[in-house]
């Protein structure tokens, strides 16, 4: 006994009538060119900006943090290790700018976790864009945050009596490689946040990692202080080298080996950990 096989709708087709034998077409699948990609990360962006306007609390840790950390860390160590409050400003601008922007690129793991539980990247599943462009528009809108991270350290650092003798070329090549660095180190929290079931984990892992580098490294005291076991990783440690980077920028203008090593490690990283978040975000979507 033979079974007729039933069409699309769940009706036997009729035989005798051609028309029901056909076969349904299927429309073809809606391609997005890469400038149709680029265009919706870009609207992704300006919806994260929104965000930031709609909900301004989202900007204190990157305009409390640089004010509350230089005024504590210069005033309470600045005489014991340099021996003078000015003296120490060097020292210290481009270590709480490095640890501020950095920090707060935990946010985009974050908050990326928090739009995924609410379920609004199942609403924008249903919208004609690019699938990607949810997850690079988050990326591009932290960029504004590590803006204004980087201009009130160096306000409060123009206020406390630093004098960057790098000049304005210096200081703003400074500012930018900090904002390349923290954009490549987001994506590694991308990922968590695309890995991970809950917001608060996402920040308490990403706190965990960011805290012993930073503060492990060259960016509030000299490494000759150090114990000798402590000195061989806080000089492999890349915030170290980013920090050397941008205190011989600011404070001489000059370029040296770990401005190269600090471009070439935020490279490695984007190169690494972009392609993993993109892909994970895609299977989980």
């Amino acid at each position: 006994m033979t079974t007729t096989p039933l069409t699309p709708t769940g009706l036997r087709p009729n035989r005798s009538d051609p028309q029901a034998t056909r076969a349904v077409p299927v429309p073809a699948a809606r391609t997005i060119s890469l400038e149709q990609t680029v265009r919706h990360s870009l609207t992704m962006a300006y919806r994260g900006l929104l965000k930031i306007r709609h909900n301004p609390e989202q900007l204190f840790d990157v305009t409390l943090q640089p004010i509350i950390f230089t005024v504590m860390f210069t005033y309470i160590f600045g005489g014991a290790i340099a021996g003078d409050i000015s003296a120490y400003l060097p020292t210290i601008i481009p270590g709480i700018l490095v640890q501020t922007v950095i920090t707060g690129s935990i946010v985009t793991g974050t908050q990326l976790r928090e739009d995924m539980d609410k379920g609004v990247f199942d609403r924008f599943k249903s919208l004609p864009i690019a699938r990607i462009s949810p997850l690079a528009g988050a990326l591009l809108a932290d960029v504004v945050r590590y803006a204004i991270a980087t201009t009130v350290t160096f306000i409060v650092g123009f206020a406390m009596g630093y004098r960057p003798a790098g000049g304005v070329v210096g200081v703003l090549v400074a500012a930018l490689l900090v904002m390349v660095c923290a954009f490549a180190i987001s994506w590694i929290f991308a990922l968590m946040g695309v890995l991970m079931n809950k917001a608060s984990s996402v920040q308490g892992v990403s706190m965990l990692v960011l805290f012993p580098l930073t503060f492990l490294s060259n960016a509030f005291v000299s490494v000759d202080t150090m114990p000798g076991w402590l000195q061989a990783f806080v000089k492999v440690n890349p915030v170290s080298h980013l920090v050397t980077a941008v205190r011989d920028l600011a404070n001489n203008g000059s370029i040296g080996v770990d401005f190269g090593l600090s471009l070439l490690g935020a490279a490695v990283i984007v190169a690494v950990f972009a392609p993993l978040a993109v892909r994970t975000y895609m299977r989980k979507t």
